[in-house]
């Protein structure tokens, strides 16, 4: 039996014929319904992802229904509808065994890098890479399970937030998803940064108490004056030199500075200022399971809400435009339907 999945080449994005796969012990073979289309796919299309290489097949942010258990699985059962925990650890690295398989030794990703990807009719997966999607969730909820760990995560490492000054630096996809984190975990005072004018609105909307044009010649000191003292924390959502010394700037003194976003490259930063001023610079990588829960308990709690992000869905055919919607600036989260079964579940 052959599926369709989609193909990223350096001469663009389309569909390719494959093998439908079989899986192996410990293994679970989907029926993909939708994925979503993160920034570091349309990075990695553009061949600006520092760990992704061209070709790829996509789809870290992936929902599906499982079809076949491999020998030894009794985490699921067919006809489970599942997401993706896409991160692939050794399982034998001191990261591993010190539960922090996020930071695997020899870490692969599923859907960037991996032979596989959730973009496609069916996959294969290790069973324990699966969480089963909460019935009360709907298809567009369960797509951002996924995306919202991430934001669950950074806020995680960055301490308690509660009452704290804080600024977000990017308002895509995982800056707003941060913002409604920090409100339901309680911070005080949020003020975000976009070069966007729409963007800076849907901050707003989604509850930033104050938003500031990144492109502006005194965006820090804008940020600081907002928030009405320095920034607790400040999470760098685009990971450029020009915001990460804009953080550095809103944390200065004593504050923390989470990067969340994927760097394209090096970036340098004023350390004599980090040393002499006490500044915490802290990256953040992927997630863990426990944030995989925390994302669906916000899912059910509403305080993210799939209208307010899933803003375009495209068909599996019709790949390559959702990657160029994705990467246009104008949408928020864009999802590629797999199945028509999917395609009506995803209508407004």
């Amino acid at each position: 039996m052959t599926m369709r999945r989609v193909l990223v080449t350096a001469d663009g994005i389309g569909l390719e014929e494959a093998e439908v796969p079989v899986p192996a012990e410990h293994e679970v073979l989907v029926r993909g319904l939708v994925a979503g289309v993160c920034g570091s796919d349309t990075h990695a299309a553009h061949g600006r992802h520092p760990f992704v290489a061209l070709p790829y097949h996509p789809g870290h942010e992936a929902v599906g229904v499982v079809e076949a258990l491999g020998a030894g699985v009794t985490s699921v059962r067919v006809g489970d509808r599942v997401t993706v925990e896409p991160d692939l650890p050794c399982w034998h690295c001191k990261m591993c065994v010190t539960g922090r398989e996020n930071l695997c030794e020899n870490l692969q990703f599923f859907g960037c890098g991996w032979p596989q990807g959730g973009m496609g009719e069916r996959w294969t997966i290790a069973a324990n890479r699966l969480h089963v999607v909460p019935g009360d969730l709907s298809l567009a909820a369960a797509a951002l399970i996924e995306p919202l760990s991430t934001p669950v995560h950074a806020v995680r490492v960055a301490g308690d937030v509660a009452g704290k000054a804080v600024a977000v630096l990017g308002a895509g996809t995982i800056g707003l998803l941060v913002l409604r984190v920090l409100k339901a975990l309680g911070a005080h005072r949020i003020v975000v940064t976009d070069p966007l004018p729409a963007k800076r609105g849907l901050a707003l909307r989604l509850g930033a108490d104050a938003v500031v044009d990144a492109t502006a010649a005194d965006a820090a000191e804008q940020v600081r004056r907002e928030l009405g003292e320095s920034a607790d924390v400040v999470f760098d959502c685009v990971a450029v030199e020009p915001t990460v010394r804009q953080a550095i700037s809103i944390a200065d003194k004593g504050g923390t500075v989470v990067i969340v976003g994927v760097p394209a490259r090096e970036v340098t930063v004023p350390l004599p200022i980090i040393q002499d001023h006490q500044i915490r610079v802290q990256g953040s990588a992927t997630y863990l399971p426990e944030d995989y829960r925390d994302a669906v308990r916000l899912l059910q709690a509403g305080a993210v809400r799939p209208e307010d992000f899933v803003t375009a869905v495209y068909p599996m055919e019709e790949a390559a435009a959702a990657f160029d919607a994705s990467s246009s600036g104008a949408q928020v989260k864009v999802l590629v339907s797999i199945t028509a079964e999917a395609t009506a579940q995803l209508a407004p």
